[in-house]
């Protein structure tokens, strides 16, 4: 069976990521807009710093989960570029009465993932020795980063270089959510450990969808999780692959994958299930009787 500890490297590496969109808010209410459409508090968030959050409809489903980054002129959203479409839109829906530009910047950036073991001491050392600005470094975990590169910035970071589809594993293995087309507006919040990543504010002013996710927390209306598998199959796996879970004798249709790490017959889902599942817990891949995927679990705790 795989450990997926393996994927970390052992020193700090650079992964090439082509897929995160960019998103600029800009202007006097550029602030005060973000915070009113956003679950996370913007307002709290101290210049320099990021934090998750996530960006819902009216009913509370998240359209995208973001990283957020707050500089000295302007506040810089990170998320799944598929999502943009959609999310982009109902972003600038209400902007036209406030003081606020938002625009597509991606085309600007070079997104750079950096991670392995020391990542931290030499991210420190260069940003001291002055070769990059502090302001576009984005801490996701102890030794884990995004660089924002400029497009016109000269860089050489001689680092050794890691396949980008091996930082989704790491995304996974670290329980942060990611959305896809298919999973678009289909949770709340709560059900991708949100509130666990500290992606939710609920002592802010109100937000599009905030009743919902106010409801979930106090009322305990939310019934579902996100969960880490891990295991061995016999077929490509993708977010419409469907799992089933042991009950007994029989297997039962459970969950949705959120996000998928493969290689060969080895794989790591991110996957929402109900959120009284046992941690032994045993799943298999719909048709496929000789795949086994057994839970890990997550890298912090869930309310």
């Amino acid at each position: 069976m795989m450990n997926e500890k393996f994927l970390f490297p052992s020193e700090p590496s650079v992964y090439h990521l082509n897929d995160i969109a960019v998103i600029r808010l800009e202007g006097p209410d550029a602030e005060k807009y973000l915070n009113g459409q956003v679950t996370c508090d913007v307002t709290a968030l101290p210049i320099g710093q990021s934090t998750l959050g996530a960006h819902c409809t009216p009913k509370g489903k998240v359209l995208a989960v973001f990283r957020l980054l707050k500089r000295n002129q302007d506040l810089l959203m990170l998320y799944k570029k598929e999502l943009a479409d959609v999310q982009l839109a109902e972003l600038k829906k209400y902007a036209v009465f406030s003081k606020v530009t938002i625009s597509d910047v991606s085309e600007q950036y070079d997104i750079l993932g950096i991670a392995g073991a020391g990542t931290d001491i030499w991210q420190a050392t260069q940003v001291k020795s002055g070769s990059f600005t502090e302001i576009n470094w984005i801490q996701i975990n102890p030794d884990r980063w995004f660089f924002l590169k400029e497009k016109e910035q000269p860089l050489n970071l001689s680092l050794p270089e890691c396949i980008a589809v091996n930082w989704k594993a790491l995304d996974i293995i670290d329980g942060i959510p990611q959305l896809s087309k298919q999973t678009q507006t289909e949770f709340i919040p709560q059900a991708l450990n949100l509130q666990a990543l500290h992606g939710i504010s609920f002592t802010k002013g109100c937000y599009t969808g905030q009743e919902i996710v106010a409801r979930a927390k106090y009322r305990g209306a939310n019934n579902r999780a996100l969960y880490i598998l891990k295991g061995s199959v016999n077929q490509p796996i993708t977010t419409e692959t469907v799992i089933e879970r042991q009950v007994g004798e029989h297997w039962r249709i459970s969950g949705t994958i959120l996000d998928v790490w493969q290689q060969k017959n080895q794989v790591l889902l991110s996957v929402v299930l109900p959120s009284d599942t046992l941690p032994d817990s045993i799943f298999r891949v719909e048709n496929d009787q000789t795949s086994t995927l057994t839970l890990i679990p997550v890298p912090y705790s869930v309310e």
